[in-house]
């Protein structure tokens, strides 16, 4: 799959796309039905079809300090277009310049000119330009003179809202996988390189990948069942996490630490995915080590029921 940046002029044989245009961090079911418009769209009149995301989030470029919020990496966001049906992703750079292209030349320069979009699809809250000035109906009306349809899809509903990863976010921070996953149509999973850590989780018998966590959001910490998936093999495992800064041990330090069940491999240095099923519990500190094992047992004994 092409990974196409918006600074450069896009090749000739992807001009006259149709383009999913929308941020589409964590690829939920809304965003996924702005994909499928246009996906079909151009199935329909034999062009490519583009989905576009922005990197960083513009909230990320105007205000850095917030928390750490995304759902989704730049690659696991490629797979899941990929996999959509998508020709190409389109990275637009999110920096100084691109804050203040003007809505007019959002279209003119950047669509019409250097990617050369025969369509654009998004969804009916779309903003786009210098101070969000452009809105779907002002892309209608810029893209009629430049030759670029526009369509928007309205928001997909469930449990009587529209999907949003807003909803999304505030599930997992309340320690809701299963309610994300509903919106997402998958789980929220975070991908990362095993480290090598203090090894205290082989000590007591539990042996742990360690992950950081870096720039994901961070989901009600505490203990969950889930499943890893070896990128390089892609061979699948279960077993019980935690995510957290571990508690019971000096000193604190933001972690994902999953225990896969049966396993003996060596991952150290291999890039693994860890899917969120279930929230078991939240983190304690224990009275002992021998406390704190009983309950390890516990929780995977839980976590297998649970995954089955």
């Amino acid at each position: 799959m092409r990974w196409l940046d918006h600074r450069e002029r896009i090749p000739e044989p992807l001009r006259g796309a149709i383009i999913a245009l929308g941020n589409f961090d964590g690829f939920h079911k809304g965003h996924q039905a702005v994909a499928h418009e246009a996906i079909e769209w151009a199935r329909a009149e034999g062009r490519p079809a583009i989905i576009a995301t922005f990197d960083p989030h513009p909230v990320r470029f105007f205000k850095p300090e917030v928390p750490p919020f995304r759902l989704t990496t730049l690659e696991q966001r490629q797979e899941l277009y990929l996999a959509a049906g998508a020709t190409a992703m389109l990275v637009f750079h999110f920096d100084a310049e691109l804050a203040n292209t003007t809505a007019e030349d959002f279209v003119r320069v950047l669509l019409a000119d250097r990617l050369g979009v025969a369509g654009v699809v998004t969804g009916e809250d779309f903003t786009f330009g210098k101070g969000r000035a452009g809105d779907r109906a002002r892309l209608a009306e810029l893209g009629r003179e430049v030759g670029i349809a526009a369509r928007a899809v309205q928001p997909v509903m469930e449990g009587g809202a529209p999907v949003s990863s807003s909803r999304i976010r505030e599930a997992l921070r309340e320690g809701d996988p299963q309610g994300a996953a509903t919106l997402l149509t998958r789980p929220f999973a975070i991908r990362g390189v095993v480290e090598h850590g203090d090894k205290r989780g082989r000590d007591i018998g539990y042996p742990t990948a360690n992950l950081a966590i870096e720039n994901y959001l961070r989901p009600r910490f505490g203990i969950y069942a889930v499943t890893g998936r070896v990128l390089a093999t892609g061979q699948l495992l279960k077993g019980a996490a935690n995510i957290g800064v571990r508690p019971q041990f000096e000193p604190p330090k933001e972690l994902l630490e999953p225990h896969f069940f049966d396993f003996a491999g060596d991952l150290y240095g291999q890039e693994i995915e860890v899917a969120f099923h279930h929230f078991l519990r939240p983190e304690a500190k224990f009275d002992s080590l021998d406390a704190l094992v009983a309950q390890i047992e516990r929780d995977c004994d839980k976590a297998r029921e649970w995954l089955g």
